[in-house]
């Protein structure tokens, strides 16, 4: 007779499809974010695309749980198909997405639903399977906990995992691939479990060699398949691409000379080789050379910036003493200091003894940094493409800015095209006044990005400096006043203060950047 004790003892096959259970979790949710951290590569505006992705994710699994009541009979077999479709279309959602991107645009969005509406469905199928074949040995008490247990678990674990070990080690297009695997081994596992049950052996298992060999295939290629779509994507050809938990960094080169190097981080064009001067120069001089308080700035510091021009630039004033570099992401600075060709394009900057280098948001850095004030600020960061970013350009922001500046000191902020972004430039302008703070807005002309603005903050009024640094390549004296002066095309219109309550900027900015793509 059974004891009591027996009775109660899991069985192999409860602890094997509690343990598919954690890992069909893991997997549903991995391909969700997935699915969001790409759209917000792609799309922009990060927040949207992850709340509409996750709002059809979850909406599609409510799909597939209802739908779930049609299966009657033959679930372990049911089961094991709906695995190894998970598997194919969950695992090959990165590298479809990342392909269609590049080599039909136009279908990216419709594609992306369309898979995330797939795996959601499928994945809605899953867990009641599981449980109507665990009922066969569970009491429905236990069964609940235990499956809802394993399920949450699953969900954690992936969650961390995604951003601070798979994306960085594995990239997206590898992380969906191996996930894809372990969802065809939870097919397998069934297939081996159930093998009494299953009708048709040989054709599931087949099914099941299939899958793996596709997946296994494309996960030998994944490299390649990155290429493919960069390459296509990129007008010429990528030399380094690396995924970070913050971003994807891109650099490529031209196949001339003059071609030279480009940086994009999430499909976004940083700089080029060919013009980054005439950026980096307005960026830095007209507030540096202002300065001329007892023979000119000692302390600097550089928000954003981390493949060290804006740095380069600021060590040609000789009474610059220190530098605070405060970059988020440490693949920039180091890429920037320790790859031979990046860091000859910034002069070895980030490795001057003056520059100290902190990896931390500039937000929190601002809140924290209790050192004396600086004198120069230069705040080189992306443009407002989501509500992460779009926090660094809002009055709160310029706020703390205002305390860390010195009272003869200037801030200068890198702000987005006056021409194709008009609202969106005169919105920061306006943020930085309700800060305090005086504004002294100026544009200059790079081929890379066409006309783009900046704009000088301070507690005193911007005056113009008596002389600029030898050896500048784009601006001069004589030519300095004019990038002060807009045209009628992009004078100043009325614009909202951008508050971290409504994040009105990085609307605007997507409005009116939306409206400029051909």
């Amino acid at each position: 007779m059974t004891s009591a004790a027996q009775r109660c003892a899991p069985q192999p096959v409860e602890v094997a499809l509690l343990a598919s259970v954690f890992v069909v979790a893991a997997c549903g949710l991995l391909y969700e974010l997935a699915a969001g951290a790409i759209a917000s590569y792609v799309l922009g505006d990060s927040v949207l695309q992850f709340s509409t992705i996750i709002g059809s994710y979850l909406f599609a699994m409510g799909i597939g749980s209802y739908l779930s009541r049609f299966f009657e009979r033959q679930l372990p077999a049911h089961f094991l198909r709906i695995e190894l479709l998970v598997a194919l279309a969950g695992g090959l959602l990165p590298a479809l997405l990342f392909l269609t991107h590049a080599w039909a645009p136009q279908a990216f969005r419709f594609l992306l639903y369309a898979l995330v509406l797939l795996v959601g469905m499928l994945v809605g199928l899953e867990i009641p399977l599981v449980m109507r074949i665990l009922k066969r040995n569970v009491r429905l008490k236990e069964l609940v906990s235990q499956v809802l247990t394993f399920d949450y678990l699953g969900a954690l674990a992936v969650s961390l995992a995604f951003p601070l070990v798979l994306v960085p080690q594995l990239g997206l297009v590898r992380t969906g691939l191996v996930f894809g695997l372990l969802n065809a081994l939870v097919a397998v596992w069934a297939l081996w479990l159930f093998r009494h049950e299953l009708r048709r052996l040989g054709a599931h298992a087949l099914a099941c060699a299939f899958t793996l060999g596709v997946l296994a295939a494309a996960l030998a290629g994944a490299g390649r398949i990155t290429t493919w779509a960069e390459d296509r994507l990129y007008e010429d050809s990528v030399v380094l691409a690396e995924s970070t938990p913050y971003q994807r960094i891109v650099v490529t080169r031209g196949a001339s000379q003059a071609g030279g190097h480009r940086l994009f981080l999430n499909g976004n064009l940083q700089f080029a080789e060919r013009d980054e001067y005439r950026y980096h120069e307005a960026l830095v001089h007209p507030a540096m050379a202002a300065f001329g308080a007892a023979g000119g700035p000692r302390r600097v510091a550089v928000l954003g910036g981390g493949d060290g021009m804006a740095v380069r630039e600021i060590l040609k004033y000789p009474s610059v003493q220190h530098i605070a570099l405060v970059e988020l992401d440490p693949a920039m600075t180091r890429l920037f200091s320790r790859h031979d060709a990046l860091a000859r394009l910034n002069g070895h900057a980030l490795r001057s003894p003056k520059v100290q280098v902190r990896h931390a948001d500039a937000f929190t850095w601002l809140q924290e940094d209790g050192g004396a004030p600086y004198d120069v600020i230069v705040v080189d960061f992306p443009d407002p493409t989501n509500f992460h970013i779009g926090k660094l350009y809002t009055q709160s922001f310029y706020a703390l800015l205002a305390q860390r500046l010195s009272a003869s000191g200037y801030a200068v902020v890198q702000t987005t095209s006056p021409l194709v972004a008009r609202q969106s430039f005169w919105t920061v302008v306006q943020t930085i006044e309700a800060a305090g703070l005086r504004a002294a807005p100026y544009h200059a002309h790079v081929p890379s990005f066409g006309e783009w603005g900046f704009v000088i903050a301070s507690h005193r009024p911007w005056r113009l400096p008596p002389a600029l640094p030898p050896g500048l390549r784009f601006l001069t004296p004589a030519t300095l006043p004019l990038l002060f002066d807009f045209p009628a095309d992009m004078a100043r219109v009325p614009a909202s203060v951008n508050r971290l309550s409504n994040q009105v900027l990085v609307h605007t900015y997507e409005m009116e950047w939306g409206r400029a793509q051909p």
